[in-house]
């Protein structure tokens, strides 16, 4: 699927959601049929080693919905091989219209470990995984159109294989600069679609107390998130103590709903087509308060 394809199906903002895989199926149904009505273009879901398993999670919310695009953000190559994958992605293109989107990625060598697996080489894992996915039979019904597929890419190798090989790219966990530099390495044509952390609160303290312990606190044990931090001048001082005050607010926008807007528009200036919100909760909730709240703002631009 091209990059205008993608873009007029998912539009320019949507939510990331990696809670929903750890709520009840009524709550993640009903999150998502309110995410459609505000407006927002696709929801993007998590996989983890104990959450919800992507495709089936996604078949769940794409029947919830009518017109909004579902996106695994990301559905890890070791949780299933290729063939399934491929199949899995024809199946729900083809039931629900083309709206789901696959995200793909290599994770990390300590969640791939909990899997019983052992972490290697992920770009040439990568390569070899979308390889079979390319060359894997399938009788079922074909969807209408190619189903689009990105790929989860940090460092500039990936982010090339994301440009040869797949629609386009979904960063994660990721500054401003580094959408800028993944428009260089991607170039005009494929979607760049980045996740963007977001909270709802104008006290300093408060705001970089919750960004620690609810976001930046656990993607700081996970070293490939850390050595991409370091390509863009983030050093062990920012990494400790979950992380510093210039490393809180260079990766979750905090503040009032202009602050959010303007970072998100920082995003989509530097390239990114597509930006997804992640609203920050103290628990599990869905955080459909700060959805509700800054969608008439994001979603005007």
């Amino acid at each position: 699927m091209s990059q205008h394809a993608l873009v007029a199906r998912i539009g320019r903002i949507g939510v990331w959601h990696g809670g929903l895989g750890r709520l009840p199926a009524a709550t993640g149904r009903q999150a998502a049929a309110e995410i459609e009505r505000l407006g927002y273009g696709a929801l993007w879901v998590g996989e983890g080693v104990t959450s919800k398993e992507a495709f089936t999670h996604a078949g769940l919310l794409l029947a919830a919905t009518e017109r909004l695009t579902v996106a695994t953000g990301i559905a890890n190559i070791w949780a299933r091989d290729a063939a399934a994958s491929h199949a899995a992605t024809r199946t729900l293109a083809e039931a629900y219209d083309g709206r789901f989107l696959l995200g793909l990625g290599a994770s990390h060598a300590p969640l791939v470990g909990l899997r019983g697996h052992t972490y290697a080489k992920p770009l040439a894992a990568m390569r070899g995984y979308l390889d079979a996915m390319d060359g894997a039979p399938y009788e079922g019904p074909a969807p209408a159109a190619e189903p689009g597929r990105v790929l989860a890419a940090l460092g500039p190798k990936m982010l090339e294989l994301a440009r040869d090989r797949a629609s386009g790219a979904h960063p994660y966990f990721v500054p401003v600069e580094h959408t800028v530099r993944a428009r260089e390495v991607l170039g005009a044509g494929p979607l760049l679609a980045p996740e963007q952390a977001v909270l709802l609160e104008s006290d300093p303290a408060t705001a970089r107390g919750l960004a620690r312990e609810h976001h930046l606190r656990h993607y700081l044990t996970l070293p490939n998130y850390v050595g991409s931090l370091r390509r863009f001048g983030f050093d062990d001082d920012d990494f400790a103590g979950g992380g510093s005050d210039r490393l809180v607010d260079a990766l979750v926008a905090w503040g009032d709903v202009d602050a959010i807007r303007r970072r998100v528009r920082e995003h989509l200036d530097a390239g990114a087509d597509h930006v997804a919100v992640q609203p920050l909760t103290a628990d599990l909730e869905p955080g459909l308060g700060q959805l509700r709240e800054l969608a008439p703002a994001l979603l005007a631009d």
